[in-house]
């Protein structure tokens, strides 16, 4: 498989570099995306496209620099005046697309909309430690909370919150009005989605005018539509075996940052034979991680072992080490032995099904997994979907195994939390898997509740042993950020998160 797309993506590349190279018109930067953002409302949106656009529509109360490290947003300054009361002092000057003042009160509205029920989302956990929010008056928002919460300016941050304005409710995402950089103009589902830039915008408006995200399945596709110059840029959507040949391509430039974004797979525990952490661990052993990223991604990514991102406060060191699957299939049989399932004739131990979606990479990583497994005796069947139906049974939590990507809420340690407390199962959180371990909630609830960032560390340094032993989650590796683009855009920088952060001050030549 991988030998046919390499194949007919040079022939692409030669057809296109053969080809007339035409411009997009008037103006229109146009950014080929693998599929639709399920919700443009980053309230409610958790996959990648959604907070992406998103996060170019609405501010947040706080944003993350490279370090992952705070910054004034909405909120220019802060302060915990006890720890359960939060005080946020309000930007002036912001006004929302449809010209209404940004006030106090419409952050307050944000948050409580979080929990309240005014909205149903799988975010709503992170807010669970919300009492409520006030505004005094427009220019401060107090946030009084139930119990300590540590991270709970983190989850105000960009492409995890939003501030709407007061009363928004469960429709903003049909036609989203945010205080952001740029202004919706239009979405069809499944084709695109398509932004202006806000010419009034308190941080400085974008010099690009107007903005396409055009919805692009199938990679090849994306590849010829590039080189063809009807299509701008593709951030983090080719595959590595296209962007190493379209790296020769004199019309484009292939920008790569390493970041924050990981993959994984996530077990369903319930699940009568994954409920057994012998045959997680038997799984894990069984697939060769350094293999694909050399074969399949070119060496442009990082083995990881948690979550977090590499270089973070919070991550192990080589002081702390995690328990480490490498590569050792005879362990994985022994595993598999000890946890009842022997081999047959055929030497077949053990029947499991991995969920993905038809994106190209991911596809792709599937089938080589399990052509791995396949040697430990697990067989291994596919189930591959587009997006929209393939996040649906995950969030559904009908699945035995699904591969999958976090993307900018790893950034702080609430994403262990966030994916595997009890507390938050879906709805109300992205514990799909069903973990439950009561000594992984202690923990939890320590960390979230600790503000001194020394004891902090100590604690999700325990929590990540416990998780690595008890492996709900195989973490895979961490892929560098690519962004294939036209040498007419100008100042592309790739973000830690894969984000389009970029377009608030790349140029148009």
């Amino acid at each position: 498989m991988k030998r046919r797309i390499l194949s007919v993506t040079v022939l692409a590349c030669s057809l296109a570099l053969s080809a007339c190279h035409s411009h997009t018109p008037d103006g229109t930067v146009v950014i080929e995306i693998e599929n639709s953002p399920t919700n443009l409302d980053i309230r409610i949106g958790s996959d990648a496209q959604s907070e992406h656009i998103g996060a170019l529509l609405f501010d947040s109360v706080v944003r993350k620099d490279e370090h992952y490290t705070l910054q004034p947003a909405i909120a220019t300054a802060w302060e915990w005046r006890d720890p359960l009361t939060l005080v946020l002092h309000i930007r002036q000057g912001v006004r929302f697309h449809d010209g209404k003042p940004l006030d106090a009160n419409d952050v307050a509205w944000s948050i409580d909309s979080m929990h309240n029920g005014a909205i149903v989302t799988a975010k709503g956990g992170n807010y669970s430690s919300v009492d409520h929010a006030e505004a005094p008056d427009p220019r401060t928002c107090i946030v009084h909370l139930k119990r300590p919460d540590a991270s709970l300016l983190f989850n105000l941050s960009d492409e995890l919150s939003a501030v709407v304005e007061r009363g928004a409710g469960k429709h903003m995402g049909e036609h989203p009005v945010g205080s952001g950089p740029f202004r919706f103009v239009s979405q069809t589902e499944d084709q695109e989605v398509t932004l202006e830039r806000n010419p009034d915008y308190w941080g400085g408006a974008p010099t690009i005018r107007r903005v396409r995200f055009a919805v692009v399945p199938d990679a090849i596709t994306r590849a010829l539509e590039l080189q063809k110059g009807s299509a701008d840029a593709a951030s983090n959507a080719l595959t590595y075996d296209m962007v190493a040949a379209m790296a020769r391509d004199p019309h484009l430039v292939v920008e790569a940052k390493g970041g924050s974004i990981v993959n994984y797979i996530t077990f369903n525990v319930t699940d009568p034979h994954l409920q057994d952490p012998r045959v997680r661990e038997a799984f894990a052993y069984a697939v060769d991680r350094p293999a694909i990223v050399r074969a399949l991604l070119h060496g442009e990514a990082e083995l990881a072992d948690t979550l977090l991102p590499h270089g973070h406060w919070a991550a192990p060191d080589g002081d702390t080490p995690l328990q480490h699957y490498t590569h050792d299939v005879a362990k994985a049989k022994a595993l598999l032995d000890a946890a009842g399932y022997h081999a047959d004739a055929g030497g077949t131990r053990i029947h499991l099904q991995l969920k993905s979606s038809t994106d190209d990479t991911m596809r792709l990583v599937a089938a080589v997994v399990q052509q791995q497994v396949r040697e430990a005796g697990i067989d291994l069947q596919l189930r591959q979907n587009e997006f929209g139906t393939f996040y649906s049974d995950v969030t559904r939590g009908a699945f035995q195994m699904y591969i999958l990507r976090w993307v900018g809420s790893n950034e702080d340690p609430d994403i262990f939390r966030y994916a595997y407390s009890s507390a938050m199962m879906p709805p109300k959180g992205s514990n799909r898997g069903h973990y439950s371990n009561s000594a992984a909630d202690a923990l939890i609830a320590a960390g979230a509740g600790e503000t001194d960032q020394d004891r902090r560390r100590a604690i999700y340094l325990q929590l990540q042993q416990v998780l690595a032993q008890d492996e709900p989650t195989l973490v895979l590796w961490s892929p560098d950020n690519v962004v294939v683009h036209s040498k007419r855009l100008h100042g592309v920088q790739p973000s830690a998160a894969g984000s389009f952060a970029w377009l608030r001050t790349a140029t148009l030549q």
